[in-house]
């Protein structure tokens, strides 16, 4: 997993976790300006802790990763990650919450009884069609929440505005559907389970990572572009104006 990167014009950047072995291999894929998905990085860690997505992230740069027109970078609720993609990218990119994430972790706090209604909430606040909106919505429903589920609240308020960021891209449809969730990165990850599921015994973390990135591999024989892929165009245009706010769009000079 240690392909030259210079000729991928890279827009989005998705980041997850596998566990496996009592480690943890945060797992990168990459989604070009066409569409096109493609592994590109691994590295061995016992948690997502920053030091190790700093490490991943760090060598993708150094193997051609370019960010200077702007980056998407899709991830979970953690921290570390959100962490490391501002350290490592700055302010040239963009971090997307997984909203699947965030209905997960705070339905964990809640008791089964609430989860249905509180789940329905959080949907219609996430697929508005004004962010703004969807956001003062979400803010209206952690304060629901913050007497009798405290930590559900405080939960729903981590990170809130990162689940609105591909919205705020002015992006809509299959394209939205695809970027507000971990869902591709997710799916390589499962099939990556797959190809090792026989290993019965692993001798070292090298052997993690090598079979860890074979499955990577396998996955990708199977990959189609992402779903929304005609929308690329329109979030490549929104991510430039991002990365480069100050620039004057062609033909609108008085």
């Amino acid at each position: 997993m240690a392909r030259d990167l210079t000729e991928l014009d890279i827009k989005v950047l998705m980041l997850d976790g596998e566990h496996l072995a009592e480690r943890c291999v945060v797992v990168a894929l990459a989604i070009s300006a066409d569409g096109t998905k493609v592994p590109v990085g691994l590295w061995d860690g016992s948690t997502e802790n920053k030091t190790v997505v700093r490490a991943l992230l760090a060598d993708l740069v150094e193997r051609g990763l370019a960010f200077d027109d702007g980056l998407l970078v899709v991830c979970d609720g953690a921290k570390a990650l959100s962490a490391a993609v501002r350290e490592v990218f700055g302010d040239k990119a963009l971090i997307q919450r997984c909203t699947l994430h965030k209905r997960r972790n705070i339905a964990d706090h809640l008791p089964d009884k609430e989860k249905a209604w509180v789940d329905a909430k959080l949907v219609k606040a996430f697929n508005h069609a004004d962010p703004g909106t969807g956001l003062r919505n979400a803010k209206s429903l952690a304060a629901q929440l913050d007497k009798n589920y405290p930590s559900a609240a405080a939960s729903l308020r981590e990170g809130l505005e990162e689940m609105f960021t591909v919205a705020r891209l002015g992006l809509d449809g299959r394209l939205v559907r695809t970027l507000t969730t971990s869902n591709p990165v997710e799916s390589m990850i499962s099939i990556a389970r797959a190809t090792n599921r026989n290993v019965t015994r692993w001798r070292d973390g090298q052997m993690v990572l090598r079979w860890t990135a074979a499955g990577m591999l396998n996955a990708e024989r199977s990959f189609r572009r992402i779903k929304g892929y005609k929308q690329m165009p329109q979030l490549v245009a929104a991510l430039k104006r991002h990365a480069h706010p100050d620039t004057e769009p062609v033909g609108t000079a008085a």
